[in-house]
């Protein structure tokens, strides 16, 4: 099921909506990741364990799972999309600056609760009004574009580079107070720019009272929410591992400055930035299930490069950017398979739980037992985690049902015996 073509909105009101939410959850993950990337200054000035550095990252983590559960399903319940939008986008640029005045680990553990319950509700919000306003031959690519161009374009390639770079020059905190600003604007352009969608399925009132609730245990019922669901928990804990462990690792194992870190760093974003378009684009030409299936494996490479590639930094760049290429499955189990799955009306609530249970189980349990890890056995101890994790998530995936409509219909006109394009 889908909106029908006439109730969408024109074909630039389409672009604008995916640019700007793209731009938005970018500006999220350029907060979220701001701390990891600026931990090598944090950690001495706070003076924090690599415990504590997993148990920042783990209670981001935590609320932002539990905002991703609730928030998809007040959503659902009361068809407000844009207002819990912009009041998300608010609360978390009032967080980052919170963050730069912390100072003691305890006041950054509750600036950071807070940011990832201000956050973590965005992103099953964006989807649902991607669901709502994109036509259904796109919606891999407007929901990979979403979900992951921004966001690796700004949090995972411009934030190590220009936050490193700023923390440098003029200290750790006023990099979070300029990380701050962008969310503001943000907000401001979708209050202006963007319409509560009319006609989607899951407003209420919408079709049967049975039909317009889904328990958790109707959800994960359901084949491939529940596998996408656990790819989540596998996939986000390598991310966040990655993202709270590769810094200090490659400052304080490998001894590059903290300027060549962040540029490796950046590298990570480039190719997820490339990820998010040329992955979902082709997901919705050869199908979701065999690249949620190969990519993942990719991701061997980028640990091994890290801890045993001793060529040069141009040389470990292209091993980060290739190994970092599975990122662009993310949306597809985190949006796309799973809206393609179920009944339009429960695409926000399946989406939050898909999103929710890779951040409460990857999220906040990985960066902790990475931490404790670390400081047990050394900083390579995480990136053996992460060599793990993206085996058994290419393994599980095999078990995921196509649901490309693209593909499907070409195998509905095989079915008749009539030629596919």
């Amino acid at each position: 099921m889908s909106i029908p073509t006439q109730q969408r909105k024109s074909a630039a009101y389409q672009i604008m909506l995916v640019a700007l939410l793209s731009v938005n959850f970018g500006i999220v993950f350029f907060d979220r990741n701001s701390l990891n990337f600026l931990m090598p200054f944090v950690q001495p000035d706070l003076g924090v364990s690599n415990t504590q550095v997993g148990i920042l990252a783990s209670a981001l983590s935590f609320t932002w799972a539990l905002a991703a559960f609730g928030i998809g399903l007040v959503s659902d319940k009361t068809g407000s999309r844009k207002g819990l939008l912009i009041l998300a986008t608010l609360a978390f640029s009032v967080c980052s600056f919170v963050s730069g005045i912390a100072g003691s680990f305890a006041m950054m553990l509750g600036a950071r609760l807070l940011m990832g319950a201000a956050e973590g509700g965005i992103m099953p919000i964006s989807q649902t009004l991607i669901v709502a306003e994109i036509e259904p031959r796109q919606r891999g690519l407007a929901m990979g574009v979403t979900q992951n161009f921004g966001s690796n374009l700004l949090g995972s390639f411009a934030a190590p580079v220009l936050l490193v770079a700023f923390a440098t020059a003029y200290g750790w905190r006023r990099a979070f107070f300029l990380a701050a600003v962008p969310g503001l604007v943000a907000a401001f352009l979708m209050w202006r720019l963007v319409r509560e969608p009319r006609g989607i399925e899951s407003l209420p009132g919408s079709g049967s009272r049975a039909a317009a609730k889904m328990s958790l245990r109707q959800a994960f019922g359901e084949r491939n929410v529940l596998i996408c669901a656990l790819l989540g928990v596998l996939l986000v804990s390598y991310l966040v591992v990655c993202w709270a462990f590769m810094p200090l690792y490659l400052t304080q194992v490998r001894r590059f400055d903290p300027q060549t870190m962040g540029w490796l760093m950046g590298a990570l974003g480039i190719s997820a930035t490339v990820g998010s378009v040329a992955i979902s684009a082709w997901s919705d030409r050869i199908g979701r299930r065999p690249l949620m299936i190969a990519m993942p494996l990719v991701g061997v490479i980028l640990p091994l490069g890290a801890m045993f590639f001793s060529g040069s930094v141009w040389g470990l760049a292209a091993i980060f950017f290739v190994g970092w290429g599975f990122n662009g499955t993310l949306p597809l189990l985190m949006a796309t398979v799973p809206s393609e799955s179920v009944d339009p009306r429960h695409t926000a609530t399946v989406m939050g739980i898909c999103m929710g249970t890779g951040e409460i189980l990857g999220g906040v349990l990985s960066p902790s037992i990475a931490g404790f890890a670390a400081d047990a056995w050394g900083l390579q101890a995480p990136l053996w985690m992460m060599l793990g994790l993206t085996v058994v998530a290419g393994l599980l995936a095999c078990g995921l049902r196509e649901t490309a409509p693209r593909v499907l219909a070409r195998r509905k006109l095989r079915g008749l015996g009539v030629a596919a394009d």
